[in-house]
């Protein structure tokens, strides 16, 4: 407020001195103290980008941009896992990243304000979930086929060069 009354202050003195009026001031300048919604309407028109982003309801100075700045962790923590093995990967925790993305980026749509720098990074949070829980099913797919088609493939590798060795001596002999 101090830099309002300075910043007004020295424009009235400016133009006192120059014996100069502005065609732009407002007769009543002292009602900008509470403001009404055309005010309020014509001052957001003359802000900043800036400003317009400060001020915004999903605005930088609000939990609505900065929730969303830090759920993107969780789109960074899902993308490091695809370097991981399928079979150390949990079902779990990759459904529930699924489903949340997929629940919370309907929603974000839906509450006032529409946040839509949260319901992508709820969408992605989905995607990857979604990809992580496709790798772990074609992963465990085919181990089943795998089993299923040589039944004596899941014998260990010691046991195969027991029989191996066992068979070469009876032929032996």
């Amino acid at each position: 407020m101090s830099s309002r009354v300075g910043l007004r202050f020295f424009q009235t003195s400016r133009a006192a001195f120059r014996g100069v009026t502005s065609p732009f001031r407002r007769p009543a300048a002292r009602a900008r103290r509470y403001q009404s919604t055309e005010a309020a309407a014509s001052a957001s028109q003359s802000q900043t980008v800036f400003q317009k982003v400060w001020n915004s309801p999903v605005g930088l100075k609000t939990v609505h941009f900065w929730a969303p700045v830090m759920k993107w962790i969780l789109v960074l923590a899902g993308l490091s896992d695809l370097n991981r093995p399928a079979d150390k990967l949990s079902v779990t925790q990759n459904v529930a990243l699924m489903a949340t993305g997929a629940i919370w980026t309907r929603w974000c749509m839906i509450i006032k304000p529409k946040n839509v720098l949260l319901a992508t990074v709820n969408f992605f949070v989905g995607c990857v979930g979604a990809t992580q829980v496709t790798r772990i099913f074609l992963y465990r797919r085919s181990l089943r086929d795998s089993a299923k088609a040589s039944p004596e493939d899941t014998t260990a590798p010691e046991a195969k060069d027991v029989v191996t060795n066992a068979e070469s001596v009876a032929k032996t002999a």
